[in-house]
C-alpha cells in the first residue's frame, strides 16, 4: 500500500458523515508504519476503545469504514480465526467488527459485520510480521503471495458488502 495522507485518509470514509471523518483519531506515527507490508490501513482508536477504522485500495479508488466493536469478553481457551487473513487468535483476538452500510441503507440502520483481528493487522500477521499470542499461524498449502491474496480478496469482499445500498 502507498502511505496515504491524512487528508486521504479522512476523505476516504464511506460510512460516516464528513465532520465524523475529520474528528476520529488517526493512528499514532502514520508516517512510520510499515506501508510496504500493508493491504490495507486498520486500527483501534485509541480515544474510543469500541470503534476501529480500515481504508483500503477498492474498486479504483480508496473505502474507508468506520467499524464498531461490541464489548463482549472471550474466553482465553477458545480461539478464533480471522475471516481476511485466516489467521487465529486466543480469546480477544478476533473480534466481531460491524460496519454502517454506505448510503441510504446505512442511514437507515443496517450493517454488515465480520470477524477480524481485533487489532486490524491482518497484513502484518499473514506476512509473519507479528504473532498471534498464545496461537501459532497455521501451516498453510499455499504461499505467501497467495495468502495475502486470499486476504485482500476477503477485505473486498467485505468491503462490497458495505458499499451495498441495500440490505442483503
Amino acid at each position: 500500500m502507498k502511505p496515504l495522507s491524512e487528508n486521504e485518509i479522512r476523505g476516504s470514509f464511506v460510512n460516516c458523515s464528513k465532520g465524523e471523518a475529520g474528528r476520529l483519531n488517526l493512528p499514532r506515527g502514520l508516517a512510520e508504519l510499515p506501508w510496504e507490508h500493508l493491504d490495507f490501513l486498520g486500527w483501534r482508536d485509541q480515544g474510543a476503545p469500541d470503534r476501529g477504522h480500515l481504508v483500503a485500495e477498492h474498486g479504483g479508488g480508496l473505502v474507508g469504514v468506520t467499524l464498531r466493536v461490541p464489548s463482549v469478553r472471550r474466553s482465553l481457551r477458545m480461539s478464533n480465526v480471522c475471516s481476511f487473513c485466516i489467521s487465529t487468535h486466543a480469546g480477544s483476538g478476533v473480534a466481531l467488527l460491524a460496519a454502517r452500510r454506505a448510503g441510504a441503507a446505512g442511514r437507515e440502520g443496517n450493517t454488515v459485520g465480520t470477524y477480524v483481528c481485533a487489532d486490524l493487522q491482518c497484513s502484518l500477521y499473514v506476512r509473519g510480521l507479528k504473532q498471534s499470542a498464545l496461537v501459532s499461524r497455521a501451516e498453510e498449502s499455499l504461499s505467501q503471495e497467495e495468502q495475502i491474496a486470499r486476504a485482500v480478496a476477503n477485505l473486498g469482499g467485505f468491503l462490497a458488502k458495505v458499499l451495498t445500498d441495500t440490505a442483503a
